[in-house]
């Protein structure tokens, strides 16, 4: 998972894209992530429910919500 890009839970922007900074093994509660505005935090994860990842950019601004490779909630407010 390291690189790639996640939509993580954010109290002000609802949700913020962030991307894996150091490799995730099965098992551990923390995700190493980097925001965009470079500020790096150790976010808390439950191993069972893991961030969205992010839809390449590429398909931003997709007409149609059925060509992404992920939707859910953070893919389709982003788009």
């Amino acid at each position: 998972l390291q690189y790639n890009r996640v939509w993580i839970p954010d109290n002000e922007e609802v949700w913020q894209s962030a991307e894996i900074t150091k490799s995730y093994k099965a098992g551990d509660h923390f995700l190493h992530v980097q925001l965009e505005d470079g500020t790096e935090l150790s976010y808390p994860v439950d191993p069972a429910a893991l961030p969205p990842l992010r839809n390449p950019d590429i398909l931003v601004g997709e007409n149609d919500l059925t060509a992404l490779s992920y939707l859910h909630e953070p893919a389709v407010l982003h788009n």
